[in-house]
């Protein structure tokens, strides 16, 4: 067996991620606001998402952020909204210290942020590793044989996917629809 040794800031980002998932999935299920749970969602996915940037896989953790926080949440969000949540449970600030622990959040993203853009090169992209010297591999690229896989090995799979989810969503609004009574139904008997 070979030992690994990792450097500091690759324990930390691990804690950092780790705790995020954690807290963000015991949050879903503790959360008895169903717009909390979604929010949890949110920060389960992005504590993912990071952990996936420390395993090299930043393409997995792009898709993490915009299909899963992004559009299956968003989704998950209109589907509560449009069934309705009773807005008279809250009263007051609805998470204690939410002000708080929003500034703390803020303060710790701009901190890494201004830290990552201290130590950046501010060179990105094919032109500068070029510029650099540095080769890409020999011209292999993961993305070329994804794109390639989606769009013909899969594409059934992914329409079939597409208009499953787009069923789901009119299955809810027809139900949200039918189950409540109408305001004008009373005015006018």
């Amino acid at each position: 067996m070979i030992a690994s040794v990792h450097s500091l800031p690759d324990v930390i980002t691990f804690v950092v991620a780790s705790a995020l998932m954690m807290v963000g999935a015991v949050s879903v299920i503790v959360a008895k606001n169903p717009v909390h749970s979604a929010l949890s969602l949110i920060m389960t996915f992005f504590g993912v998402a990071i952990a996936f940037v420390e395993m090299d896989a930043q393409f997995l953790a792009a898709v993490e952020i915009i299909v899963y926080a992004g559009a299956i949440v968003v989704l998950f969000l209109f589907v509560i909204m449009f069934l309705g949540v009773d807005r008279d449970d809250v009263v007051g600030e609805p998470l204690v210290g939410q002000r708080s622990l929003a500034v703390l959040g803020v303060g710790v993203t701009v901190a890494g942020v201004i830290t990552m853009m201290a130590h950046a090169g501010w060179v990105t992209g094919v032109s500068a590793l070029s510029n650099r010297g540095h080769s890409l591999g020999g011209g292999y690229s993961n993305v070329n044989d994804l794109g390639t896989a989606i769009f013909t090995t899969y594409i059934y799979a992914f329409e079939a996917t597409a208009a499953l989810l787009i069923i789901a969503v009119v299955g809810a609004v027809v139900l949200a629809r039918s189950d409540r009574p109408r305001e004008n139904d009373e005015e006018i008997a």
